[in-house]
């Protein structure tokens, strides 16, 4: 009988059943999910907001045919824990990021996902804070310190400094001793010169190209023709690092010409690179900011924002 119970059990759930803009958003009830090996199931408190998330809704390109239940950043509490799970108690206050691209379901009151895909959530963080950190905290670190290798002294430039992954990624720079260049419009300036950025780079007034030289590594976020920009500022050895793998054919000539490196990021469920977001995070050298917050049944709204910095999260009654 009790199997029965359990297997009935129900949730609610954000889903969609056609591809399209935010208002194909809508709040279903579902069953609710059990752990298997190597597993455990989060009570889901908050769950954020990337861009990648409106990209699937759009197209399904990562995630397939709806329906289907979006969402990787997960900030919540252990409900269950799967056969062979040690590392995680029933009652614990985890956070992380479901396996990208295809452990998605972080819009829901429950989500199951690895058990060493989680941590414990830092004490200094609230859930809604610390749903807001994975996605962009892991691609921050993947990008600059796995990739591009910054250190002490590295010229960095961010361009996106404001948005979820850019402002994360002020924070990690100079955490590793980075100086740091922000590209930001005019109203940001303060946002980003008070996560520490040295310098910013005004893209309403100035082209980049004009305003810096010299640089060991640029972080790109927006597309278009910054890469082909960003090659010209970077010396030669540097590494130009995207989060939109596909921007970055029309550079390439150029950046054979200059001895210059282009890698294509996506983000990778990685315990390693967690744990040193989360120390960042518990020792105060990284705090996300959340520019805005919607319940759960409000996903639609939520994707219809486009917060002018930081991220949006999904809170869970």
């Amino acid at each position: 009988m009790h199997n029965t119970t359990h297997t009935t059990a129900t949730m609610q759930a954000i889903s969609q059943d056609e591809l399209g803009g935010p208002d194909v958003l809508k709040p279903v009830t579902v069953p609710r999910p059990a752990p298997g090996m190597g597993e455990i199931l989060v009570r889901v408190r908050a769950a954020s907001v990337n861009p990648v998330d409106a990209m699937n809704r759009q197209s399904g390109v990562f995630v397939g045919e709806p329906p289907f239940v979006l969402g990787w950043d997960v900030s919540g509490t252990v409900e269950a824990v799967g056969p062979g799970v040690t590392v995680h108690r029933v009652g614990d206050e985890v956070f992380g990021m479901l396996p990208f691209p295809h452990g998605h379901g972080a819009y829901a009151q429950y989500t199951v996902g690895p058990a060493r895909g989680f941590l414990p959530k830092p004490e200094r963080l609230t859930h809604i804070q610390a749903a807001a950190l994975p996605m962009a905290g892991l691609t921050a670190w993947q990008a600059l310190v796995e990739t591009a290798g910054i250190g002490e002294g590295s010229r960095v430039l961010i361009n996106g400094a404001p948005g979820g992954v850019g402002h994360v990624a002020i924070q990690i720079a100079k955490s590793r001793g980075a100086h740091v260049i922000a590209v930001a419009d005019g109203t940001q300036d303060a946002f980003v010169r008070s996560l520490g950025a040295d310098e910013v780079i005004d893209y309403t007034t100035t082209d980049i190209t004009e305003a810096t030289v010299d640089l060991d590594a640029v972080l790109e976020t927006i597309g278009g023709d910054y890469p082909a920009k960003a090659v010209t500022l970077l010396k030669p050895g540097g590494t130009l690092v995207s989060t939109l793998p596909p921007t970055l054919a029309p550079a390439a000539a150029a950046a054979h010409e200059r001895g210059v490196r282009l890698a294509g990021i996506f983000v990778e469920a990685d315990r390693h690179g967690l744990r040193a977001v989360a120390d960042l995070a518990a020792t105060g050298h990284l705090t996300p900011t959340v520019a805005a917050t919607f319940p759960l049944e409000q996903a639609a709204a939520a994707h219809a924002e486009r917060p002018a910095y930081g991220k949006t999260v999904l809170t869970i009654a």
